[in-house]
Formats: C-alpha cells, sequence, structure tokens
C-alpha cells in the first residue's frame, strides 16, 4: 500500500518568468477590468449573484464571450464564480460599483478607454523623441480634443470629480486648513474639494477659479453642498489672472499636468497674487528616490505620453518653485498617493 504523501502547506515562491508574465499581461487585466466596468457588471451585481447568461442579457452581449471575461476577472480576484457559474462580487470588486465611497469606477472607466489608451499605446513614440504621444495619435493636443468630443471630456471631468472625492478625506486628515479665513482652488475642478474644506472649516470662504464651462458645473456642486453662501465661483483662465490677497492658494493634481515653461509661468501667476503671508499648497504626487517601488513612477509615464509633462521629485519641485519665487516649506504625506507641497513667497 502506497502511503499519502504530506502535503506541507508553504508559501511557493513566484518565479522571475512568473512575475515578468504578470507584469507584461497586466495590460490586459486593465482592459478587462474596463470593458466589465463599462458594462456596469459590478452595479448589476450589487443585489446578488448572476449568471454569465442573465448579464449577458441586460448588456446586449455575446454570452458565451462575457464568460470568458468574468472568468478572467474572477481569477484575477474582481469577482468570484460558483459551481452553478453565478457570478458575485469581492470585496474587492465592490469598489468598482459607482455609489459606493471610495469607487474606483472612474479609474476602471479612464485608464481603458479611447481617451486614454491609444496614447499609452505610442510610448515608444514618445520614448524615441521626447514628443507628446497623445498628439502624434490624435493629431491634436489632450485640451484642444476635448472640444469635439464631450463625451470623453464628459468622462474625464466625471473621473476627476470622482478621484478628488475619495482624495478629500485624505486630504483634510493630512492638512489643517482652519488657520486660514480665505481660500483660492486654483484650476479646482467641480468644486469637491474645496466644498469638502469648507464644510469641514465653517468660518473659512472660498473662491474657486475654473474655465467657464467646469465653473457652472461646480457651482451647482458647491449649493448641492451647502457652502455656495460661503464660495465665489470665477469663471476665467488661471495664466490670465488668479484672485489676489487670500489666504491660501491650492492647486489639486494641476502642476502635473504641464512643462516646465507653462508649471513657472502659473507659479509665477500665483505668486503675484499671494500677500505676504499667504501659503500655497500643491497637491500632487511626488516621484519617490530611486530603486523605491512607487505607482507615481508609473504614472510619470501616462503624464508624459498624454501631456508631455511629468511627475516630479522633492528635488525637482524646489527648484521649480524657487525660479518662481516661492519657497519649498515641506512636503506632507496623505492617506492617498498625493502629497501637500507647502510653500510661500520668499
Amino acid at each position: 500500500m502506497v502511503e499519502q504523501e504530506t502535503i506541507i502547506n508553504t508559501p511557493r515562491v513566484e518565479m522571475p518568468q512568473e512575475t515578468l508574465w504578470r507584469m507584461t499581461s497586466g495590460c490586459l487585466l486593465s482592459q478587462a477590468i474596463h470593458v466589465a466596468t463599462k458594462l456596469s457588471i459590478p452595479d448589476r451585481l450589487k443585489d446578488g449573484p448572476k449568471s454569465s447568461a442573465e448579464l449577458a442579457q441586460e448588456t446586449k452581449t455575446h454570452a458565451p464571450s462575457l464568460y470568458r471575461l468574468l472568468r478572467a476577472l474572477a481569477g484575477a480576484g474582481i469577482f468570484t464564480e460558483d459551481e452553478q457559474g453565478y457570478f458575485a462580487l469581492t470585496q474587492l470588486g465592490t469598489f468598482l460599483r459607482r455609489d459606493v465611497p471610495g469607487s474606483m469606477a472612474a479609474a476602471g472607466l479612464l485608464f481603458g478607454s479611447t481617451l486614454q489608451w491609444p496614447a499609452l499605446g505610442e510610448l515608444m513614440y514618445s520614448v524615441q523623441t521626447g514628443k507628446t504621444a497623445f498628439d502624434h495619435y490624435f493629431g491634436m493636443n489632450f485640451w484642444e480634443y476635448f472640444m469635439s468630443h464631450p463625451e470623453e471630456h464628459e468622462l474625464f471631468q466625471y473621473a476627476m470629480a470622482s478621484f478628488s472625492a475619495a482624495e478629500t478625506h485624505a486630504i483634510l486628515h493630512a492638512y489643517d486648513f482652519s488657520a486660514f479665513e480665505t481660500i483660492v482652488d486654483v484650476a479646482g475642478g467641480r468644486g469637491t474639494l474645496l466644498a469638502g474644506i469648507l464644510n469641514a472649516n465653517p468660518t473659512i470662504h472660498g473662491t474657486l477659479l475654473e474655465l467657464p464651462h467646469v465653473a457652472k458645473q461646480a457651482e451647482e456642486v458647491l449649493k448641492a453642498a451647502g457652502v455656495a453662501e460661503r464660495c465665489e465661483v470665477v469663471g476665467g483662465d488661471m495664466f490670465v489672472a488668479i484672485p489676489e490677497g487670500r489666504d491660501a492658494y491650492i492647486m489639486k493634481t494641476v502642476i502635473h499636468d504641464w512643462q516646465d515653461a507653462q508649471a513657472l509661468a502659473l507659479l509665477k501667476k500665483c505668486a503675484e497674487a499671494m500677500p505676504a503671508h499667504a501659503k500655497l499648497l500643491l497637491i500632487t504626487e511626488v516621484v519617490a528616490p530611486p530603486n523605491v517601488p512607487d505607482p507615481t513612477k508609473l504614472m510619470d509615464l501616462n503624464m508624459f505620453v498624454t501631456f508631455g509633462s511629468s511627475e516630479r521629485t522633492a528635488a525637482e519641485f524646489e527648484t521649480l518653485l524657487a525660479e518662481a519665487g516661492l519657497q519649498l516649506d515641506g512636503i506632507i504625506p496623505t492617506r492617498a498617493p498625493l502629497k501637500i507641497v507647502e510653500c510661500r513667497k520668499r
């Protein structure tokens, strides 16, 4: 009689080839998440498991093909599949629903979209030439593209507002805004962050500066948040004029959209508007030192191919700020990937 072999449950070490395979095939997972999110599969599963046939009927897709997509995502931990072929959300997959706090649905929609995906596929062009892959592929820059593609512009604004909602709590936890009486949120989008600051600090009055068509949307957000009476919304171009004389100026995920020349011009414009006592808070990603694993280093590639711009190191921020007549006081971490780069006039 053959003795049963004793199996010892020891952690299996991933082989280098397996690690590289997981890395190189990551694009497939990103696109699978995009398709499932665009079809609202996570939202359709919020009330309980469904079969791929049911989901195919609801989404008007090809049932066998949809099953293959769901099977792959179940293997990645987004869904689970039972013995009867019914799919359910995991805790991880729940964050791809649009209606949950901290939702990452916007990321799933954005990074696999026609707005982002083609330019990412042209990374080689940017590396070879130092030029912007988005402009090369579409024949126009990112902002010009929005003029003729309103659906993609709406997706981008939705994504920015969604990210801001998730990040606002982390920012408020990391930084005390109560010392300020007046704050300007420069290029503040739909006003999610500013609304959060004003709600947490009832004595602060805010100003939101945005392009006119976005400023109109921000008015509704600020009104819904109950802070409209303490907030002025200004429709304008931040490169032309920034409201003067406030205690604090915020630029959240703004500077990384621009190459050094434009970023410097914007920082100088802000410095001109700031009184001597004012603070400038750049809420942004900061690149970690060499060899440190850091998602910001990958986001830097995205900024490169999309805008021709970059994420910056602490030293690069210090240099750029000095040229604009600003002093770097410190870099404050948050629970989000963002840091708060605190500055003042020299």
